[in-house]
């Protein structure tokens, strides 16, 4: 099909656009559809009694064109149709063509990406008018179903315009495995993750969770951070948290004005570099500063449901609202997550990922006959490795050592952090060394791995010059108007490649009928029969591995490729949470939620009181 002079691989173009209501948790509940044929100029328009499990229109040639598939994906799934074979998602091409470019992500949805390209748009507040309406829900009246097609209709012709305009600048091979991957996310959307629907309505409940939620200070902050106000309630304390850094020898980073610095992502860093201390604390101040509700989207099927926002970063990661998904910051959360009876999950991860990935990037770039950095990942673990190339481990010690695994996770820290260009001074706080040291062990990691440093040096000045970042799989980010920062340069092209990685892997364990259910950063979650999860699992675990190669090597004769880890649930190995998901980092918080749970339990019956409705 030829479209203004560009030839098109297709019979026909159809834009899409589907109405429905949206209730947390739950699938969509679909009003209407319209679909515009771009090879008949028709337009047609369907309401919910209209439509039925086929998809109208024909699926192998054509091309199915829908701004935020993921959407339009559930509601297909939900009237029981197949996914369109063929689709391209202007949102994410959009996205790619203003990555770095100053437009505000509020702005980069369809009004405003018909307004960056100077097309008529809907007034934005009939927009918001209808979508009001809608999500009232039924009944509709004979004027306002008129109403519901006729915004629907003005949608898709608002999508046609913009398709149009964007067609010169799209890359067509990109961007149908962009929506191959945006319609694998649908299918994770439509099933959702499952939850323990014995514990979580517990939590749910507002009076339950406030009780738990006070009850936990004093169990949990065992070091008096938190205080009392003369009200009762708990507060976070700055002097006594700053007497507690001082009596733990935790060096806290602090603010220019040189106050401590309480910002959540420094919490975030300190609580892996003190995962005994700080982590704890770090989860509770969560709790007590985000976390006044459990507000998880979970459908009445026991199912934890929300938007994946698919290309979301600038890296171009998937960024659900943390508030409504399973794996949020809080990790204690994630002991919620329990598979249904006769079926197993698993959850595979990319095996240091980052420091693989950039070993792989830099390799060859300087004519170097060694890659220490890449010998370090091909050992097994690259940060115990350089830990003891370091002096920071004793050479014979492995992870099971007494405190070994503790400072390994420190080196994490460390060694992916300094990758992006953290200084001696911000080191020194997170291992709790001397400045000194900490100097010594960046020298140390500039001198052992070079050739990385050559490359990355290189990336940065090449970015800035030329004014553009690219991926192998074609994700771009500009630099010079609003990127400038050189630590979030050398960090793109590492984290910006492993969302490569992980898309294509993604899409092809979506191919061979793996059920897919959840991305979480570099790793997936699956979820099969508890007889085939074993099987399931090595298939995806060489898919991941191969997904590596493809996108990390330049030849077909390069073999290298980024290992994964897995861990099953049910798991015989894991005899304290066999069923139900773990994590190592929210055993006690989880345990704690638990037992004050139970307490809570015992006094109702003991007592009489009733739960609040």
């Amino acid at each position: 099909m030829n479209v203004n002079g560009i030839e098109l691989p297709f019979l026909d173009v159809v834009f899409e656009d589907f109405e429905f209501i949206s209730i947390l948790g739950e699938r969509p509940d679909v009003v209407c559809g319209c679909f515009h044929s771009l090879l008949t100029g028709q337009t047609t328009r369907l309401w919910r009694d209209q439509l039925n499990d086929q998809l109208p229109y024909e699926n192998e040639w054509t091309l199915v064109v829908s701004f935020v598939f993921n959407a339009e994906g559930t509601c297909h799934l939900s009237l029981g149709q197949p996914l369109p074979k063929n689709v391209l998602d202007p949102s994410h091409e959009f996205k790619r063509h203003v990555n770095g470019k100053g437009i505000p992500r509020k702005n980069q949805g369809l009004i405003g990406a018909l307004q960056y390209f100077g097309l008529d748009t809907i007034a934005p507040k009939r927009k918001d008018v209808m979508r009001e309406r809608i999500m009232k829900g039924w009944p509709f009246t004979s004027e306002e179903r008129e109403q519901i097609l006729d915004y629907c209709t003005e949608d898709v012709e608002m999508l046609r315009q913009l398709f149009l305009a964007m067609l010169p600048r799209i890359d067509f091979p990109l961007g149908l495995f962009h929506g191959e991957f945006v319609a694998a996310l649908a299918r994770s959307e439509h099933t959702g993750v499952p939850i323990d629907t014995e514990v979580y309505p517990q939590l749910a409940d507002q009076k339950t969770w406030m009780g738990i939620r006070d009850s936990m200070v004093p169990l949990v902050d065992v070091h008096g951070v938190y205080v009392r106000n003369n009200l009762g309630g708990w507060s976070f304390n700055l002097a006594c948290f700053e007497e507690f850094c001082v009596a733990e020898g935790i060096d806290w980073p602090r603010t220019e004005n040189g106050k401590l610095d309480l910002r959540r992502k420094t919490f975030d860093s300190m609580g892996k570099a003190y995962p005994e201390q700080i982590e704890p604390l770090r989860q509770l101040r969560y709790i007590r500063d985000k976390l006044r509700k459990i507000q998880l989207s979970v459908g009445h099927d026991g199912r934890n449901r929300t938007v994946l926002w698919p290309f979301s970063s600038k890296t171009s990661r998937t960024q659900p609202k943390a508030k409504h998904w399973i794996f949020s910051p809080s990790v204690w959360l994630r002991f919620l997550i329990k598979p249904e009876p006769g079926t197993a999950l698993a959850y595979i991860d990319y095996s240091s990922m980052e420091f693989g990935a950039a070993a792989k990037l830099s390799d060859k770039h300087v004519p170097f006959d060694n890659n220490p950095m890449l010998n370090a990942y091909q050992t097994g673990d690259p940060y115990l490795k350089f830990g003891k190339t370091v002096d920071q481990i004793p050479p014979d010690a492995s992870r099971k050592t007494p405190g070994v695994d503790a400072k390994r996770d420190q080196l994490k820290v460390m060694c992916l952090g300094t990758q992006y260009g953290m200084q001696a001074l911000t080191l020194s706080t997170r291992l709790g060394v001397t400045y000194l040291e900490a100097y010594e062990m960046l020298q140390l990691h500039r001198g052992l791995f070079s050739q990385y440093w050559h490359w990355s040096e290189d990336w940065l000045q090449h970015s800035l010059t030329t004014g553009m970042m690219r991926t192998p799989y074609g994700w771009q980010c500009a630099t010079g108007i609003t990127e400038f920062s050189e630590r979030s340069i050398r960090n793109w092209p590492i984290q910006s490649t492993c969302a490569d990685i992980f898309r294509l892997a993604y899409v092809w364990g979506t191919r061979h009928g793996l059920k897919l259910i959840a991305p979480v950063h570099d790793a997936v979650l699956i979820e099969a029969p508890e007889d085939r999860i074993k099987a399931d699992v090595a298939l995806m675990r060489e898919i991941m591995r191969r997904a590596s190669r493809v996108i990390l090597n330049e030849t077909a004769d390069d073999t290298f490729e980024l290992r994964t880890d897995a861990k099953s649930i049910p798991d015989p190995e894991n005899i304290s949470y066999v069923d139900r998901f773990s994590d190592k980092r929210g055993t006690e918080l989880w345990e704690t939620v638990l037992k004050l749970l139970a307490e809570r339990r015992q006094r109702i019956a003991e007592t009489g009181e009733e739960k609040s409705a």
